[in-house]
């Protein structure tokens, strides 16, 4: 800029036009015409009759490097260490690598399973989700690891979310969990495993809830017929809702939420041994609502129409957020539109649940 207001000035001294008018394109020298033209150039070092050939060079070097197969970018021991880590890891070990977490681990079992072991990392772009570039970074990362992420996994608190803290190793091992929400008159389920199919949903009405006087007997029945559905799972995670205790009106309200809770947890959690992790956690209906943008304020709005996009998807793209199976869509296809809000907020909510468990996980 100096140069250029040093050509300004000296037009100006000798008369040539004044400060704010604009001179006739004429009256200025040839080099600085040609030095206001490339002004936009990122950087003044490199000469005008080379920039259209230099990075015509530059384009050309990108282009070969992106052509160049991925067996001849890394060694011969890079290769083995490579292919060794894809034919031998488990779903789980494959999603401590960058870019492997979701469907893209679940695919490299899958396919190496129907079609033998990788024989060259020019086959694994085979994999379904897994294009070239997106496989140099995956075996960029086997080869080079981030240590430092490894050192601090350990005792992680994830209080934001989970209560009681767990070890964040135990929650990534899960190979499923259910997530179950309550309300006023019944319970919802989801069951979800890590690359986010859901296996079952469902909900059941609760004949006994907030109905005349409270006896604990018939709550425990109907809480006891409903956990009697439940499939295996590594974890229950039990909505924790958001009700102020300041809010008076809905104090009845606040007192059965907690009373199926504390039933909940008395009824699913089993003898464990010392040191070994709690199988049903609490979630936090607030950082669920955060998680997908629901909330208003302090208030949580419906996230139904979420979750109707997921079920879109699930059906329309090739890498859905949520595998719904077909027959579960068929199922609940109009349980969330506006006229029968009421009647799949609380199945909305478990699934919504459960999908912000192993999304936040990751993140």
């Amino acid at each position: 800029m100096w140069i250029v207001k040093g050509i300004l000035s000296s037009v100006v001294l000798k008369g040539h036009y004044s400060l704010f008018s604009r001179p006739p394109p004429s009256s200025l020298p040839d080099y600085a015409l040609r030095f206001l033209h490339f002004t936009c150039c990122r950087s003044s070092k490199i000469m005008f009759s080379e920039f259209d050939s230099s990075n015509a060079s530059i384009s050309s070097e990108l282009r070969q490097e992106n052509a160049k197969p991925l067996d001849s970018r890394y060694t011969e021991e890079q290769r083995a260490v490579i292919l060794q880590c894809l034919n031998t890891a488990t779903e789980s070990e494959l999603e401590q690598v960058k870019l492997l977490r979701g469907r893209k681990s679940v695919n490299i079992v899958k396919y190496r399973t129907r079609h033998g072991p990788f024989s060259s990392l020019e086959s694994v772009i085979n994999v379904p989700l897994l294009k070239y570039k997106s496989a140099v970074m995956v075996f960029d990362s086997i080869l080079n690891p981030d240590n430092k992420r490894k050192r601090n996994k350990g005792k992680v608190h994830l209080a934001k979310f989970i209560k009681p803290d767990v070890n964040r190793a135990h929650l990534e091992d899960a190979s499923s969990i259910i997530s179950i929400v309550c309300g006023t008159n019944k319970i919802a389920w989801a069951h979800m495993d890590r690359a986010r199919t859901v296996l079952d949903w469902q909900q059941a009405e609760c004949q006994s809830f907030m109905k005349g006087t409270y006896l604990a007997s018939d709550y425990l029945e109907d809480i006891s017929s409903v956990i009697s559905s439940f499939p295996a799972a590594d974890f229950f995670l039990v909505e924790k809702p958001s009700i102020s205790p300041q809010n008076t009106s809905l104090f009845p309200v606040m007192v059965h939420l907690r009373t199926v809770e504390a039933m909940l947890f008395a009824l699913l959690s089993q003898a464990r041994e010392p040191g070994s992790p709690p199988k049903v956690l609490n979630m936090m209906r607030i950082s669920v609502g955060r998680h997908f943008d629901l909330m208003v304020g302090d208030c949580r709005t419906s996230g139904a129409e979420t979750l109707r996009k997921m079920m879109t998807d699930s059906v329309m793209k090739r890498d859905p957020r949520v595998l719904f199976p077909h027959d579960l869509v068929l199922k609940h296809r109009n349980s969330f539109q506006m006229s029968s809000r009421n009647k799949g907020e609380e199945m909305c909510d478990a699934l919504l649940q459960a999908v912000a468990f192993f999304e936040l996980l990751q993140e």
